[in-house]
């Protein structure tokens, strides 16, 4: 399961390789923690880094709708940062583009942000 770091506001979600009908179940458990994170903490946003996935399905992109649906019932928002060209068609075409934000390295704030330490979620500033 991809494990969820926190930089600053956000807590991020770190895919890695292929997302289909065997792996969206962990992507699924690991937005879900993060989202959970969010809802007791001062992070008002999750962020799925998917610089390192290589493929993903339909149950990928379910996995990734399913949660943007849980966030929005908590007040909470799903973006995507850095999608590989074959996520970013998949949007396109299923029209799911428009549903999640971007957050790439250019978004104001993101450099500063990836290079601080993560925290990992669960864990108190303070006890660093």
């Amino acid at each position: 399961m991809p494990g969820v770091d926190i930089f600053g506001r956000a807590a991020v979600v770190r895919p890695v390789g292929e997302i289909d009908i065997d792996t969206a179940p962990s992507l699924s458990r690991a937005l879900a923690h993060a989202l959970t994170f969010v809802a007791t903490s001062r992070a008002d946003r999750v962020v799925a880094d998917c610089s390192r996935v290589t493929f993903c399905d339909s149950s990928g992109l379910n996995a990734l709708i399913a949660a943007r649906l849980r966030a929005i019932e908590s007040g909470a928002t799903i973006h995507l940062a850095n999608p590989a060209p074959q996520l970013q068609r998949l949007l396109q075409i299923t029209g799911a583009a428009a549903l999640f934000p971007r957050e790439d390295p250019a978004w104001p704030g993101a450099a500063t942000a990836l290079q601080q330490a993560p925290r990992h979620a669960g864990e108190h500033p303070n006890d660093r």
